[in-house]
Order: C-alpha cells, then sequence, then structure tokens
C-alpha cells in the first residue's frame, strides 16, 4: 500500500534531535535542532536532494514563511536532517514522501560542509549528503514546510540564480554549482537514464 503525504502534517520540530559530526563526518553526539541552529550553528549532519521529472526538469520549491532560517527562499527539491539513530539512506525516502509525497530512486553523488550564518537568527553548519533521481509522479506539497513549487529547466534555473542569486538558499546554490561542475557527467547519467 502506497503511503500519501498530509497536505498539512507536521513533520519537524526544533526539539528533534540531530546527529553531530565532525568534519570527516564521524558521528560525535546528539543536539535538539534549535540548539544546532543558535549562533554560529553546531556541524550536524544534513542532506539535499534533487528530484527531476522525465523532461529534466528539477522540482525546486519555496521554504515556508515560519521557517526559522531562510524563509521564503527557493530551494532545491528537499533539505532536511537524519535524526538520532537515523541512517541518512532512510532519512531521505521518508523526508520525501513528507514533504512532497513523492518517491524516487535516489543516488548518492557527494557531501560537503558548509556555514551560512542567516543574520542574528541562527547559521546552518552541516555536512551535507546530497542525492539525485527521477520521478514521474507530480508532488503532493506538505503545507507546513513548503509554501510553493515548481519544475525549471537547468538553463531556466541557471539563469534564475545568475540574475537573482539573493532568492536562493545558499547551499542550494552550491550544490547546483557543484552538480553542474565537477558532477555534471554523474548528474546527467542519473537524469538522462
Amino acid at each position: 500500500m502506497k503511503r500519501h503525504a498530509s497536505r498539512n502534517l507536521v513533520v519537524s520540530s526544533e526539539e528533534e534531535r540531530l546527529i553531530l559530526v565532525d568534519s570527516n563526518d564521524q558521528e560525535t553526539g546528539t543536539s535538539s535542532k534549535s540548539q544546532c541552529h543558535d549562533g554560529a550553528g553546531i556541524l550536524h549532519r544534513a542532506f539535499s536532494l534533487f528530484v527531476f521529472n522525465r523532461a529534466g526538469e528539477l522540482l525546486i520549491h519555496q521554504r515556508h514563511p515560519a521557517k526559522r532560517l531562510w524563509p521564503g527562499f527557493w530551494s532545491n527539491s528537499c533539505c532536511s536532517h537524519p535524526r538520532a539513530g537515523e541512517a541518512v539512506e532512510t532519512a531521505i525516502h521518508r523526508r520525501l514522501e513528507q514533504e512532497l509525497g513523492l518517491s524516487a530512486d535516489l543516488q548518492y553523488i557527494y557531501k560537503f560542509e558548509y556555514t551560512a550564518p542567516f543574520g542574528d537568527v541562527g547559521t546552518e553548519h552541516e555536512l551535507c549528503w546530497v542525492y539525485a533521481g527521477t520521478t514521474s509522479a507530480e508532488p503532493r506539497v506538505n503545507t507546513t514546510e513548503i509554501a510553493n513549487w515548481r519544475w525549471i529547466a537547468p538553463d531556466a534555473l541557471d539563469e534564475e540564480l545568475a540574475a537573482a542569486p539573493q532568492r536562493f538558499t545558499p547551499w542550494f546554490k552550491l550544490e547546483w554549482q557543484a552538480l553542474r561542475g565537477a558532477h555534471r557527467k554523474q548528474l546527467e547519467a542519473i537524469v538522462c537514464a
């Protein structure tokens, strides 16, 4: 039986426990999501998903205005954190279904560390695993997480990022640059399969 995301289900909280890591992605403990994002941030494990349709368009979403960090900004298909004790492979499929009502064959591409402060509100300091995959379905978005969404062709996204980079999350810009550069052949093999 296929499960579908509720359109308004609360699927995360500031108190959920995230996985702390060092720069080699070795686990060092856990902390609340809130504490991970306070001040200068605490390095924690995260993931970013890039889901394409059969036409080769990327699904991007606009973050809900109630998000603590980067509310209303456009970002990649889905981005979140594995919870304490949860494998990344489990978390990526859980979150894709919870946020977008989708399933996809996701393939690992690379991981990287970044730090991005959001004024005085908090900071993302993540060791982020990046995955890509395809789907033939249309999303059914969780409206507690996502304000808006759309499919966009890669070249059109490049143009938007160049014209208005301030509309997009910092991790998305870093990841898209890497996917269009150093990891381009790997991405093309997934999207064109």
